[in-house]
């Protein structure tokens, strides 16, 4: 079964936004790709376990660019089932100077601002970025949390800032080989998702979100009520405990009269409620409330409680 995460990339590798290609490209490149050297010049290879997003990368290049690509799948080691998938363009320098990544040692490790000079450039970038290196938990049976890698600080914090465009409350934190941007709130995750063009998956999120939050929703009633169950039975059992002792060690005549009858109708009826409790005492004619129920019940414990302190 496809994972959330791959859910997503199948839904976006065919969004059509002309005016955003541009910088889909670039962050597809910058998180995936890496400068080579051949006989023919500079060229880039783009590497990626996302059959989607290959997909993506190849289209793009050819549509933008119509320049000549290679395509290889190599498998991983037998630890690790995925593919990997290669996309080599060979000539590549002017393609990364017009997408603005070329610095003097390599990539640049800043977006640069003509990349996301739009919103529609915006939203293109990060599509890309999500393509790239993004993840997101299945809503179903994990926290909430999206996540796009980065391998330098820098492109992390820009990548932040151009979420938080959106107000997306977005955050950055290192991990060993790079830093992630990432989202906790499960409405903040529903909004990017959206934002980058996966309308499908977003109606798929909020669907898992609203079943799951239900499911919790219940099952914290339920164990509120067996909480409070068990904290009655725990309270029957107490005052049960405390009337047998008055009655073994002074006899109930040492109780007022209204403090006897609910002794007596306390052990009669050990499984009632105090709600209960007066319910059947008022049909055999003793008129008495729960909380009249519950007075006595105190008086009781605290004769108890002294019985017991006079013992030790």
């Amino acid at each position: 079964m496809p994972t959330f995460t791959t859910l997503v990339k199948e839904e976006l590798i065919n969004v059509e936004e002309e005016q955003q290609l541009h910088s889909e490209l670039a962050a597809l490149i910058r998180l995936c790709g890496r400068i080579i050297f051949t006989n023919m010049g500079m060229g880039v290879a783009i590497q990626t376990e996302s059959a989607a997003t290959s997909r993506r990368i190849y289209v793009l290049l050819k549509k933008l660019y119509a320049v000549h690509t290679e395509i290889m799948v190599r498998r991983k080691t037998k630890l690790k089932k995925n593919n990997v998938y290669i996309i080599r363009v060979e000539k590549a320098k002017e393609i990364l100077t017009d997408i603005h990544m070329l610095g003097e040692d390599g990539f640049e490790l800043r977006i640069d601002e003509r990349l996301i000079a739009s919103t529609n450039d915006k939203i293109g970038y990060l599509r890309g970025a999500f393509l790239a290196s993004g993840s997101v938990n299945d809503p179903r049976v994990s926290r909430y949390h999206l996540e796009i890698f980065s391998q330098s600080r820098e492109h992390a914090e820009d990548l932040m800032d151009v979420m938080n465009s959106f107000e997306l409350n977005t955050k950055v934190t290192d991990r060993k080989r790079g830093s992630i941007t990432y989202i906790k709130e499960a409405e903040k995750i529903t909004d990017f998702i959206g934002l980058i063009g996966a309308t499908n998956a977003l109606f798929a999120f909020e669907d898992m979100r609203i079943t799951r939050d239900m499911r919790n929703a219940i099952n914290r009633i339920s164990n509120c009520e067996i909480a409070n169950e068990q904290k009655s039975i725990r309270a029957t059992e107490q005052q049960i405990a405390n009337i047998e002792l008055i009655r073994d060690e002074l006899g109930f005549e040492v109780l007022g009269s209204k403090a006897q009858q609910v002794a007596h109708f306390r052990l009669a009826n050990p499984d009632a409620t105090l709600a209960e409790l007066a319910e059947i005492m008022n049909e055999a004619r003793i008129s008495i409330s729960k909380s009249g129920i519950n007075h006595n019940m105190r008086a009781i414990a605290t004769l108890a409680d002294n019985i017991r302190s006079s013992t030790k």
